[in-house]
């Protein structure tokens, strides 16, 4: 046999047909399809969910963290947005008291949240 079905995929590995769609909406592993259209699963496909599940499992990581993770990697504006937010550091405007910072902080959050 060169492939499984989605459903003996499903059984080989443990991840549910469900769950095995998702990963494929993630662009985490992709299945070739039939003339039919049905989803098969060949060595390569079993191998990259086995190895999935063992670093998500390695790396207490979730789906969807790797999802982001391959956007990080194929998305460059996303990957510098999230590296400046990560290295930028709380700072008091100039115009806002140290007083009034919190009300401040507190005032945009509700505008943002009003929109």
């Amino acid at each position: 046999m060169e492939a499984l079905t989605i459903h003996e995929a499903a059984q080989t590995t443990g991840w549910s047909p469900r769950m095995l769609r998702y990963v494929e909406r993630a662009g985490l592993v992709s299945a070739r399809r039939s003339p039919s259209g049905y989803r098969l699963y060949g060595p390569a496909e079993l191998q990259r969910l086995r190895t999935l599940r063992e670093l998500l499992s390695r790396f207490d990581v979730g789906l969807a963290e790797m999802g982001f993770a391959r956007r990080l990697r194929r998305e460059p504006a996303l990957r510098a947005a999230v590296d400046s937010w990560l290295a930028a550091q709380p700072r008091r405007p100039a115009h806002v008291a140290p007083g009034d910072w919190l009300r401040f902080e507190q005032d945009k959050h509700e505008k943002l949240l009003a929109a």
